[in-house]
This record gives C-alpha cells, sequence and structure tokens, in this order.
C-alpha cells in the first residue's frame, strides 16, 4: 500500500464528502444485510379420526420464503389443497368438495419471529392459517429446530380443528369424523 496515501492527511471537505458518501451508502448496505430463508424441502401430514379408521394425507408441495429485518422474521408458507394425498383418490376428492379447494385452492400460513443467533432447539411460534375461506390463529406452537450449517429443520404439530376453518365434519356411515386434524409439519429451511 502506497505509505503517502495512507500518511496523508485529509482536509474537512474530503472529511465530510466521505462522511456524507458513507451516509448515502448506508441503507443500501443495511438491506443488503437482510437475512432470506427459503423453504426447500417439506411434509405436511394431516390425520383425520373415525370410529370406523384412521387417515393420513400428505403433502410434499409446500413452497415458502422468510424475511429477517430489525431482528424479526417474517415467514409464509403455501400449499394446494389438491397437494395432499390419502392413498384414495375418492377420499382426496372429497376432501377437496368438503374444503372447498376449488374456491380457496391454497392454504397459507405466516408467522413473525424474533430472529434467534442461539441454537435454541425450540421455538414458538404464533401461526395464522387461511384454509377453505377462513382465518384460524393458533399460538405458541411449538417447533423442534434442527440446524446445521445454512439449514434448518423444523418439526412440529399443529393442533388444528374443523371448527377453527368452520367445515361441517364428513361422516362415513352416518359417523361424523372427529374435530380434531392435527397436522404434522416437517420443513427444510436454506438461509441464503
Amino acid at each position: 500500500m502506497n505509505r503517502e496515501f495512507v500518511n496523508a492527511k485529509r482536509s474537512p471537505k474530503q472529511l465530510a464528502s466521505g462522511f456524507l458518501l458513507m451516509l448515502l451508502t448506508l441503507p443500501q448496505c443495511l438491506a443488503a444485510a437482510d437475512e432470506q430463508w427459503i423453504l426447500d424441502q417439506s411434509t405436511l401430514t394431516y390425520h383425520v379420526s373415525h370410529p370406523l379408521r384412521q387417515t393420513e394425507g400428505v403433502s410434499h408441495a409446500a413452497r415458502g420464503k422468510g424475511v429477517c429485518h430489525d431482528r424479526q422474521c417474517d415467514f409464509l408458507v403455501a400449499v394446494p389443497v389438491k397437494s395432499f394425498d390419502s392413498g384414495d383418490s375418492n377420499r382426496d376428492l372429497h376432501m377437496l368438495q368438503v374444503t372447498k379447494g376449488a374456491e380457496f385452492p391454497m392454504v397459507t400460513v405466516r408467522t413473525r419471529l424474533p430472529e434467534n443467533d442461539s441454537k435454541a432447539a425450540t421455538i414458538c411460534a404464533d401461526l395464522e392459517i387461511q384454509f377453505a375461506g377462513q382465518t384460524a390463529h393458533y399460538k405458541q406452537v411449538a417447533f423442534q429446530l434442527t440446524s446445521q450449517g445454512s439449514e434448518t429443520r423444523i418439526t412440529g404439530t399443529i393442533p388444528a380443528t374443523l371448527a377453527d376453518f368452520k367445515i361441517e365434519p364428513p361422516t362415513l356411515l352416518t359417523l361424523p369424523v372427529k374435530n380434531e386434524i392435527p397436522i404434522h409439519v416437517e420443513m427444510t429451511w436454506h438461509r441464503q
């Protein structure tokens, strides 16, 4: 490095212009510091219980994004209703009808979390879920976290019910399914 450059005295005008340049570029630097998360893989499994049988529907089609700014992270996850597969196409078609899947084809989940610098094993999230034309709120849903490098895997269960979304319980042989439809979540997020 040139010693004359290092030892050169700067005039107040040069210092002021350098300071002004720093102030002008600071917002761009801060914006670039925002952390973003992308959902890489997901398995969402709903469980329906009936006196005669237990049924699960699975989807691997969820997409999601998270943006962290000012120590807060906003996450959005969306999954097509028709992507859930129970292994019985008639049952899946009936599920689409009962949940108004043609009119409301997506399930969306939103949450805001404090940015987590620690290696916490559990995080509790307040969730807003839109499904079947209704919005339900779930407070302090616990998820287990496993982080490795820039990836974080989360697992947990959302304690959803049919009543939360004003869905009339379907019946089989005149017996309705139970109100509880817990949704087990397994997701792998990648920090960009």
